[in-house]
């Protein structure tokens, strides 16, 4: 289905004939060099030409299938007549990348926009999944403008421990929390550590991967049906190689990115998120997908979708299930057909219908794992926006996965003041804390960590896990992979490095959550804290030179979407001269 304003292109309207069509000398050495790879001119004349943008690399664990899925993205491409052409970029490892894969999200992002606008590419292939892959493919994309769909890796086959179902990175947490307790022992300890990953893919809890893949389908950008399929199956093969026959006619229909990312579409993604329990991360990256589409998304939307939205995905850290089992239940079709009342099914996506066309008689199969909105998880959104004195610019919390006796709470802070002074006092037996303490870590916000990494769900004190607790409320300028759990306040904002309110907090001031009221206040005057700012000095420059300077200076805040400010959306970029 063409885009309805814009006619259907034909061959000389071909982007990358720019490159090999002309009678000159430049074009020359482009047909030669073709020629030199062993294509002949048949291959790519009068054919759109097809970026495979593949994030795969051998430390990127989540992608390790992908030398495969990109050879069946290729043959859908050359089965409706275009040309492929693989091109490597940045291989975001959320487990091998520090300080945090987070902090080069941005840097693939550019890259993805730079490689399709210097190439002869009409359309593009994007091929993600670990958990920054997905949103930094989206916004490079989307800055280029040339037709674009996104493949997304899918999640991994369910873990398994002497009969016990694992599910990445939750179990991971809980059950190193019962190691320190002292009640597993260093072998089960890593038995679990062989059982929890056992096939391709990302995470297969209801992490950042998963929520992203699956904002990514609610978005538009992916082929209906495609986040949900795990990455051991055979179906996702054949979607890559649907997904490489779809690309070649959203060329001809110049179908881009900014046709789909309408205001509507985010909409979609912020209410598929809240449905299926998502990952606070979710906000982040939204935001500054959005910003890339020129749509504008405040906090306060989060909130306002959030409480007329459901979780009705009963998926780990929130519920209890996996990622397999959703799939088997129906996957994200059938969970969008649930909320349909909810989302605009008039927005357009990659396939060319309509959301509405593409969840049309999907099915819950197994309604223990997809529930109805009348008996939902929760009867609001699984991310929460909390303001106060604490956070003037916001904060999120995941209620769903935090002790409900934590979420009206009222204690002393014991404040860390980074991650090193946290590893090192957290197990300290003289360490000044009980289960009523907030515990409060500075400095790991987009400037301050730098990047803002996977700190927020702070650890319990080992004195008090061997008591018994397992969750306390926490709060951070950090972030918190989504299939983490507790009661974890998260992107306050500003951050610690800005001087912010969180820098100023002393051990034993009294903090205040109610999240019912969406408030976060730290009971201190107003004087006391222009006292404490006066104190307070601004941490030195991290870095002098390099990514890291350009990442100093140009990152925003986490409610900004923490892309960088001359990324954003204004006057389009102009194509490339070619001479």
């Amino acid at each position: 289905m063409p885009h309805p304003n814009k006619p259907r292109k034909k061959p000389e309207d071909l982007r990358s004939l720019r490159w090999l069509g002309p009678d000159d000398f430049r074009s020359f050495g482009h047909r030669s060099r073709m020629k030199q790879m062993g294509y002949d001119e048949k291959d790519w004349s009068g054919k759109p030409i097809i970026g495979i943008l593949n994030t795969w690399s051998d430390l990127n664990t989540c992608q390790t299938h992908f030398p495969q899925r990109v050879q069946e993205v290729k043959r859908g491409i050359w089965q409706a007549g275009g040309f492929p052409v693989e091109i490597p970029v940045t291989a975001l490892s959320e487990i091998f990348m520090k300080p945090s894969a987070m902090f080069y999200r941005n840097l693939l992002a550019m890259e993805v926009e730079e490689v399709l606008r210097c190439h002869p590419i009409d359309g593009a292939v994007l091929m993600g999944g670990c958990d920054k892959t997905t949103p930094a493919l989206i916004m490079g994309a989307t800055s280029a403008n040339i037709p674009a769909i996104y493949f997304p890796g899918g999640p991994m086959l369910k873990g398994n421990w002497n009969g016990t179902t694992l599910g990445s990175g939750t179990d991971v947490w809980k059950y190193w929390a019962e190691r320190c307790a002292g009640n597993i022992s260093e072998c089960a300890w890593r038995q679990i550590e062989n059982g929890i990953a056992r096939s391709p893919g990302h995470c297969m809890t209801m992490g950042t991967a998963s929520t992203m893949t699956s904002i990514a389908e609610a978005i538009g950008m992916t082929l209906p049906g495609a986040a949900s399929i795990p990455a051991a199956h055979s179906t996702h093969g054949r979607m890559a190689s649907e997904t490489g026959r779809r690309i070649v006619e959203m060329v001809w229909e110049d179908l881009c990115p900014t046709d789909i990312l309408t205001a509507d579409a985010f909409d979609n993604g912020i209410t598929v998120d809240m449905a299926i329990g998502g990952s606070t991360n979710a906000i982040i990256h939204l935001v500054a997908m959005a910003g890339r589409a020129g749509v504008k998304l405040a906090l306060d939307r989060f909130d306002e979708l959030s409480h007329r939205t459901p979780v009705i995905a009963n998926i780990r850290p929130s519920g209890e299930y996996l990622m397999e089992d959703f799939y088997d239940a129906g996957g994200l079709r059938a969970l969008m057909n649930q909320i349909r009342n909810l989302l605009h099914v008039d927005a357009i996506t990659a396939n060319g219908k309509t959301i509405g066309q593409n969840i049309e008689g999907a099915e819950v199969y197994n309604p223990k794992v997809i529930l109805s909105p009348e008996q939902p998880l929760s009867r609001a959104g699984a991310t929460f926006v909390l303001r106060g004195n604490l956070a003037p610019n916001g904060c999120v919390i995941k209620p769903t996965a935090a002790e409900k006796r934590l979420l009206k709470h009222k204690g002393p802070a014991v404040v860390f003041h980074g991650y090193p002074d946290l590893k090192k006092r957290i197990d300290d037996e003289n360490l000044n804390v009980t289960a009523d303490s907030v515990l409060v870590l500075q400095s790991g916000g987009p400037l301050g960590a730098p990047g803002m990494p996977e700190w927020g769900m702070l650890p319990i004190p080992r004195k008090l896990l061997k008591q018994g607790v397992r969750d306390m409320v926490r709060i951070s300028d950090a972030r918190m992979s989504g299939t983490s759990y507790g009661t974890c306040i998260l992107h306050v904002s500003p951050e610690t490095a800005l001087g912010g309110p969180i820098a100023l907090i002393r051990d034993g001031d009294m903090i205040e959550l109610d999240v019912e009221k969406r408030s976060l206040q730290l009971h201190v005057s107003d004087e006391e804290l222009a006292r404490r700012r006066k104190d307070w000095k601004p941490p030195e420059d991290r870095f002098a030179r390099g990514y890291g300077q350009l990442f100093s200076d140009e990152v925003t805040q986490a409610e900004l979407g923490c892309d960088f400010k001359f990324l954003h959306a204004g006057r389009p970029t102009a194509e490339p001269e070619i001479y």
